[in-house]
Formats: C-alpha cells, sequence, structure tokens
C-alpha cells in the first residue's frame, strides 16, 4: 500500500511525516455546516449585487480582490511553499487570459475568427467555467516554459528565466495580428451580458467566488497532501529531499504547472471583468504586483496570501487618484517589506496558528511531528 508514495517521498523521509490530530471539543462544525455558511455567503452577497445593494463599484472592488487572491495565492506555492524564485507569473496570467477570451468570443459572440457563435450566448451560463478552465489547462501547459529549466537552476537564475518566459509571452502576442497584438483584444463583455440576459443576475461575481473558492480550497488539499510535503521539502533544503528520495524534479514539474493553470485561471476571469486585455496588461509589473502580495502575506501562508491580497486591493483603490506615481510606491512598497518585514505579516504561519479558535472550521489541529521513542526504552515502556 506504500509503494506509490515512494514514488515522491522515500522510507526515509516518510518516518519524518507529520499526522493531524482530531479536535474533540464538541463545538466544531461540520464540513456540511461550513459548505452551507460558505454557500449563504455567497447567496447574501449574489442578492444583495441583484437588488442593487452593492453597486457596481463595490462589485468591481469584490471581483478584483478574488482575481489577486488566486493570483497571489498560485505565486505563492512556488514563491513561498517551494522556496523558488518566479519573477515572470504574469505571463502565464496572460496565456489563460488570451486562451478564454478568445473561446468566449468563439462559442458566444459574433467575432473576427469565425463569423457567428458557435453555440447559443444563452449557454454560456453553463459553458463559461468550461472556458476558464480550458484557459487554466493551457496556462499549466506552458508553465513547462519555467518547469524544465528549473531543474538545473534556482535563486536569481530562475528568476532570469521566469522573466524571460513572461517576456517571451508578451513578444508572441504582440506580434499576433489575429489576437490583436499589442492593440489589444476586447469583445469579452459580451459574454457576460449574454449570462446577464438570461437571468439577471452579477454573474462575474458569482462565478469568481466559487472559483476563489475552488482554488484556495485546492492548494490547502495539495499542500496538506504527501505532494506538498515534498514540496515543503525542497524549500527547506533540495539536497536533503533528493538524499531522503524525494523526487524533486517531478514535484517541481507538477507545482510549477499546478501554479501557472491557477495563474491561467485568475487571467480568464480577470479578461471578462475588464472586456479587454493587451499585452501591456500583463508586464513585469503585473508579475510585481503578485510579488508583493505573496511576500505582504507571508511565503509560504496560504491565509497570509488572501489577507494581503485583500490589503493590496484597497491601498491600489486609494492610491488611484496619484495615476501613473502608484506604480513607482508599488516597488517601493517591495523594498520596504524586505528590509523591514520580509517575512511578511504571517510568515510561514497560517490564520489558524495565530487564532487557534479558527481550527474549528477545519477540524484538525495544528500538525505535529510524530516523536520518536526516548533513548533507552522500548515500545512497551512506561513514564
Amino acid at each position: 500500500m506504500a509503494a506509490p508514495r515512494d514514488k515522491v517521498l522515500g522510507r526515509g523521509a516518510r518516518a519524518q511525516e507529520t499526522q493531524e490530530i482530531p479536535i474533540n471539543t464538541g463545538e466544531q462544525p461540520s464540513r456540511i455546516r461550513v459548505f452551507i455558511l460558505i454557500l449563504g455567503g455567497m447567496l447574501l452577497i449574489g442578492i444583495l449585487a441583484a437588488l442593487g445593494v452593492i453597486n457596481q463599484y463595490i462589485q468591481s472592488v469584490l471581483m478584483s480582490i478574488g482575481v489577486n487572491i488566486i493570483f497571489a495565492s498560485s505565486l505563492n506555492i512556488v514563491n513561498g511553499s517551494m522556496g523558488e524564485f518566479s519573477c515572470g507569473h504574469a505571463g502565464f496570467m496572460a496565456v489563460g487570459a488570451y486562451v478564454s477570451s478568445v473561446l468566449s468570443l468563439i462559442l458566444f459572440t459574433d467575432n473576427k475568427f469565425l463569423g457567428t457563435p458557435l453555440v447559443p450566448p444563452q449557454t454560456a451560463v453553463f459553458l463559461f467555467p468550461v472556458v476558464i478552465i480550458i484557459g487554466g489547462i493551457i496556462a499549466a501547459c506552458t508553465g513547462l516554459l519555467v518547469a524544465i529549466p528549473s531543474f538545473k537552476t534556482r535563486d536569481d537564475y530562475l528568476a532570469i528565466i521566469t522573466i524571460a518566459a513572461n517576456y517571451i509571452i508578451m513578444t508572441l502576442i504582440n506580434n499576433l495580428e489575429i489576437l490583436g497584438a499589442s492593440r489589444g483584444l476586447m469583445g469579452m463583455k459580451a459574454t457576460v451580458f449574454a449570462m446577464t440576459d438570461l437571468i439577471p443576475l452579477p454573474w462575474m461575481l458569482l462565478w469568481i467566488m466559487v472559483f476563489v473558492i475552488l482554488s484556495v480550497g485546492a492548494i490547502k488539499r495539495l499542500m496538506g497532501s504527501v505532494l506538498g510535503k515534498g514540496i515543503a521539502a525542497i524549500r527547506y533544503d533540495e539536497i536533503a529531499a533528493e538524499i531522503m528520495s524525494v523526487d524533486t524534479n517531478r514535484i517541481k514539474l507538477l507545482a510549477f504547472m499546478f501554479s501557472s493553470g491557477l495563474a491561467g485561471v485568475a487571467g480568464g476571469l480577470f479578461a471578462h471583468i475588464l472586456g479587454f486585455i493587451n499585452p501591456s496588461s500583463f508586464n513585469i509589473m503585473k508579475s510585481t504586483e503578485g510579488m508583493v502580495m505573496v511576500y505582504l502575506g507571508g511565503m509560504g501562508s496560504l491565509s497570509g496570501s488572501v489577507l494581503s491580497a485583500v490589503f493590496f486591493t484597497f491601498l491600489l483603490e486609494l492610491l488611484r487618484p496619484l495615476q501613473i506615481l502608484k506604480w513607482v510606491f508599488i516597488p517601493l512598497l517591495l523594498i520596504l517589506l524586505m528590509q523591514f518585514r520580509p517575512e511578511g505579516i504571517l510568515g510561514h504561519r497560517e490564520l489558524s496558528d495565530v487564532f487557534p479558535q479558527l481550527q474549528m472550521f477545519t477540524g484538525t489541529a495544528l500538525r505535529k511531528p510524530l516523536t520518536p521513542p526516548a533513548r533507552g526504552k522500548g515500545r512497551g515502556a512506561v513514564g
């Protein structure tokens, strides 16, 4: 039964695995109650938005927060949990944005590619998430541009490779006239209008909330799995991980592809929020925004990435009157973080580590390493 686990973690590494200790306080809600709570919150926000209580501006801010949560959380897998240094993550966001936009235009709108839509526009209500997921899959495949060179490079050299990958993707898009080249691609709003015409609901806001929950949940499950333990082992010491029979190349490949795929999902949602994209929307400054959110929240902290995405989005809105000067402030914020708070808000901790009461929502206590028996005492020794 343990053979499949040895493909990723060797016997030596398995000996150091951790276990989850259930909390038997009698107060923890079941997973069903948590699911109902999340679903109720989504429905409440959707109803308030449909009734106009939440206006268009607040909806746009909430949607930007959702996209930034997915983007920052995906980058945190590589830069935080695995300890690598990726600086071109916006390139994969661009791939997802353009693939999802082209599919959306072809399927649901009158377009310059095929003319008439392939399916009735009203089907966008059901097919829209499929379009976004396909964009994420293509972005994950593009992640091989970074994953394969990462087998032999780390730190600054990997950062150069990721920046080069970002520029390669931007240059390709800039020279593809069918995608609008530097002029950009537009028309995705027609897909959103088609969904709204069928059922008058804030569909983009609802779908973004769904993808945020699925993305954060998937990352949490990943980092709690055997593969996640391998990712953490690479962060602490890649050579030691290899000695302990961890297949570091396979783990890097999967981690980079998963991270790139989620960035592509964020890009697809971003494109449909604005209804217009061009290559400059995904330049090095967009990658810098992702790094600021990761390092602000804490490297390796999923809840830190969520909190920093919320804070950073509100900060951008406050700086909007400064116009171009805000792009001076964002890199400056990254410099100040590295100087005075390099571990970020939460560091490697999660929010449940700071507030143990939140553990009731996960149903497990903090993970504790298995403690070996004391030296000189047998298995049956007492005290």
